[in-house]
């Protein structure tokens, strides 16, 4: 391509172009062949929902920055790319677009909706992220709901299982009604609402007083199993052991003290109840209590409940409070604020059930995960106290058991006739014990089964993706363990990186990556977390439409790992005039290098380098460092602000404006001067390209097509290497130096400006004087440039001060005063001072104050004076006062 080939605007819309051309060039393809050192990314695989929202954007970006930077470094890159595709969020969606829930069809008719919608919305968010420039390399494509994959997630539930870490037991679960399924802790969500604290008389059974009790939950009055009060609490001593009657149902249960009871909450006096929260729970197991499961799986009464049997757990609610007014029970009500656990997917109020379930020993791993968790690195460090605070604050175990459809089998078969567990064997995996059955009979003898109809918590898939992505279970996996880099969000800390740590470290004793970066949650330009309940969401295919992916991912740049991040438009169209000047700037410069090669040594153009040569390409230099050291840190932010005032500022404001003289001439004694004009533009712009390609891909692809003349056109500048620091050249001497005739050209711009002067209009002669040497010095060297840029014909630098004196040349007589005052002397007033030398007028009028023009005598009141400054040489000149340097300016216009 040639320089006329360069369109006139930078057009976004050619980005898909470039998309296609990496695909087909498989230009992010991992070798593994050990010739490269490997840089492996634990990429998050996310819920197939069929759209990304400006979350994935910003996660993903920061992602796709450090894969293209590692690239760029040598590095022989795995960036894959899954889809977390089991559980509720997929279940859910089809029971509302189906209008079914998922009892009513076949298992296997309800999982194959499950895996078309799923399919569907992969392809959907597939393209999406392509449409980004992100550089997965798609050939390492996982999918959770795979048979390869349930295999390794069933493989690792036998591993666990035989370990003694994985066990089945009855225990209190998070349950959920709406879900009908059991949920981990990590999966409850927390929401603020008002609630009221009821106040209820329990009568003592050995007397005739009533022991008042505040609780949220009247509806578990069937479940309550005993009343607990603080043992130093004075008021409640003397019924420690003695029983109260249960309101309405005429139950007696014991009164038990225990110093988790706050005495300063409600009445100070507790009923248990099985289970209303986690602390009944404790409760229950400290002191050996009955469990009565007063709910159902749909969130309905039981028998146990009486006449309230069949209701809903609101409807039993309010039925139960009303009977309790009638009866007397109820002495009143108080609003109380109250934290409700609710189902992470559906919002639902969840409930405490017991149920026999699977379940991981958290509890056993604790120290295996703190020790993990110390040999990683982490961005931001104190994302790592999050994690270790959620390890410590684990009272139950990992409950994995899902009584869902579209999930991994739990791979256990129970015998018939003696209930032993058994157990496939790995190679024949993956089943599903409701289907398959066992090779091989009981022990005992059976060869009938029971297949687990259960299935498994879809963090069991997605905690295993460092070992999945290094080819585990196979033999060499260890070849690409532990990952190098885990990128997520905050929001699932205690979810997929705790479980990941967990399992991992459990199955291979290692920790499963090297370093992990934490990015913050997108907010609205509200202020807000972007949420469809909001209205605040911006779709990032809208923001694509208008300016393209790179100026949406010079948003996101604009960031660091651990902060949330609003969403602002204005910040993209900033993002993309940046983009728009830069290719202003290099449609320009390409006029001038387009056919320009380095004629004899390099080593010869750099010793002719002029002082703004140098101060341009010190301050790249630096900008390479700063970036690589930005890059490594994960300060994506630092590099992107760092590489537009760069650009925006140094190189197109002043650099280029200041070069144009030299890149316009013919003459030979110029000709070393364009050259080394010629190169420090190529070399700027080639080096700015290469370290802003992580950020923009589309744009510097785009660009770098036109560099040269001999440049094969389909070569990605992603192919090329990082630019290394030119440490000869960075200098503090040339910086300095450079800034100075940057600053004193700003004066001379502004003085123009203000003049209403075009820029390219000559002056005829100019004398800067300054009383400092060094300043002197540096401006002498500059004096070239000076006069280049700002088309002066003539500079002269001196020591000292201007030698100018003010002199009036024009004197204008104030006709409001004159004529009503001198009347018929006015015109001859008038014709004297048009006529008189003005400076030796205003002498007379500055000595004496007045002057007397043929017996009229005037003061200044009566007249205007216009003065000029004069130099030595005679000249009018203006005087100009550097904003910055100790200089003044004085300046002789043609």
């Amino acid at each position: 391509m040639t320089k006329d080939d360069i369109p006139k605007d930078y057009d976004h819309k050619k980005e898909v172009e470039w998309q296609t051309q990496w695909q087909k060039a498989n230009l992010h393809k991992f070798t593994g062949d050990g010739t490269r050192p490997r840089y492996i990314i634990d990429t998050p695989p996310p819920y197939p929902t069929g759209s990304i929202h400006m979350g994935h954007v910003l996660n993903w970006a920061y992602i796709d920055m450090i894969a293209r930077y590692k690239r760029m470094n040598g590095f022989d890159v795995l960036f894959p790319q899954g889809w977390d595709c089991h559980g509720l969020p997929t279940e859910v969606k089809v029971e509302e677009t189906q209008g079914i829930r998922k009892n009513d069809v076949p298992r296997d008719e309800f999982r194959k909706m499950c895996i078309e919608l799923t399919q569907e919305n992969i392809a959907k968010m597939r393209t999406q992220m392509q449409s980004l420039g992100f550089s997965q390399d798609w050939s390492r494509e996982f999918v959770t709901m795979t048979p390869e994959y349930k295999r390794k997630t069933q493989l690792s539930f036998l591993k666990l299982y035989n370990q003694g870490l994985i066990y089945r037991a009855v225990h209190p679960v998070n349950w959920c009604p709406r879900c009908e399924t059991a949920i981990a802790f990590a999966e409850v969500e927390y929401n603020e609402n008002q609630t009221y604290l009821n106040y209820l008389e329990f009568p003592e059974t050995d007397g005739e007083g009533n022991v008042l009790i505040a609780t949220t939950r009247p509806e578990l009055l069937c479940a309550c199993v005993a009343v607990v009060v603080h043992p130093e609490d004075e008021r409640y001593k003397h019924l420690e052991g003695k029983y109260v009657e249960l309101p309405l149902y005429k139950r007696n249960v014991k009164i038990i003290t225990d110093r988790d009871v706050d005495p300063e909450f409600g009445t100070g006096a507790v009923m248990i109840c099985t289970f209303g929260d986690k602390t009944d729970v404790s409760w229950v197991n400290r002191y050996d209590l009955d469990i009565i499961e007063g709910i159902d799986e749909q969130g309905v009464m039981k028998e146990v409940s009486g006449k309230y049997t069949g209701l809903t757990i609101p409807e039993c609610k309010k039925a139960i409070i009303e009977d309790l007014k009638s009866a007397g029970y109820l002495t009143k009500q108080e609003k109380v604020d109250q934290n409700v656990g609710l189902c992470w997917r559906c919002k639902t109020p969840i409930e405490i059930l017991v149920k026999k379930q699977w379940f991981v020993a958290v509890k056993e791993l604790t120290s295996q995960i703190k020790e993990a968790t110390d040999e990683m690195t982490w961005m931001p460090e104190h994302m790592k106290t999050r994690l270790l605070n959620w390890t410590g604050s684990m009272d139950w175990d990992w409950c994995i058991s899902r009584q869902r459809l579209f999930a991994t089998p739990i791979p256990i078969w129970y015998c018939k006739d003696c209930g032993k567990v058994q157990l496939p064997s790995p190679e024949n995996l993956p089943i599903d014990p409701t289907v398959d059955k066992p090779k091989e009979a009981c022990e005992c003898g059976c060869s009938e089964f029971i297949g687990e109809a259960d299935v498994l918590d879809t963090w069991m898939d997605s905690s295993i993706t460092p070992l999945v992505n290094a080819g585990w279970p196979e033999p060499d996996f260890k070849k690409f363990y532990p990952a190098d880099l885990r990128p997520q969000g905050h929001d699932i800390i205690r979810t997929w990186a705790f479980y990941t740590i967990l399992r991992c470290k459990a199955l291979t004793g290692e920790k499963p990556f090297e370093s992990i970066v934490v990015n913050g949650m997108v907010f609205g330009e509200d202020g807000h977390k972007m949420s469809k309940s909001l209205g605040n969401v911006i779709a990032p295919e809208e923001v694509i439409e208008e300016y393209g992916a790179d100026a949406l991912r010079l948003w996101a740049a604009n960031s660091v790992p651990g902060s949330d991040v609003p969403f602002a438009w204005k910040d993209v169209k900033h993002g993309y005039k940046f983009l728009r000047k830069f290719w202003n700037a290099f449609r320009f410069i390409n006029m001038h290098i387009a056919e320009f090669e380095v004629e004899g040594s390099e080593e010869m153009i750099i010793e002719n380098l002029k002082p703004l040569d140098k101060w341009v390409l010190s301050k790249l230099n630096r900008l390479v460092d700063d970036v690589t050291v930005a890059l490594e840190t994960y300060n994506f932010a630092e590099a992107r602000n760092r590489i537009q005032a760069f650009v925006w500022h140094d190189f197109c404001d002043e650099y280029i404006e200041a070069v144009k003289y030299r890149l316009y001439t013919d003459s030979e004694e110029m000709a070393l001067s364009k050259e080394a004009a010629q190169y420090t533009l190529k070399t700027v712009i080639e080096t700015s390209l290469k370290i802003m390609s992580p950020l923009t891909p589309h744009f510097t692809d785009e660009i770098y097509q036109y560099i040269g003349d001999e440049r094969d056109e389909n070569v990605s500048i992603h192919t090329t290497s990082w630019p290394a620091v030119k440490k000869d050249l960075v200098s503090d001497e040339s910086e300095e130096t450079g800034k100075t005739g940057v600053t004193l050209i700003g004066d001379v711009r502004r003085f123009k400006s203000s003049s209403g002067m075009p820029l390219n209009t000559p002056i005829k002669s100019t004398t800067i004087y300054t009383s400092k040497k060094e300043l002197y010095d540096k401006l002498s060297g500059l004096k070239e440039d000076i006069m280049g840029t700002m088309r002066i014909k003539d500079l002269k630098i001196e020591m000292g001060k201007p030698d100018v004196q003010e002199k009036v040349v024009e004197l204008e007589p104030v006709m409001a005063k004159i004529g009503p005052e001198f009347r018929g002397d006015a015109p001859k007033i008038v014709k004297y001072l048009q006529s008189a030398d003005p400076q030796e007028v205003a002498e007379v009028l500055d000595r004496d104050g007045q002057i007397s023009i043929e017996g009229s005598v005037l003061t200044w009141d009566y007249i205007e004076s216009r003065k000029e400054v004069i130099g030595r040489t005679g000249e009018k000149v203006e005087i100009l006062q550097s904003e910055e340097l100790d200089a003044v300016l004085e300046v002789v216009r043609n």
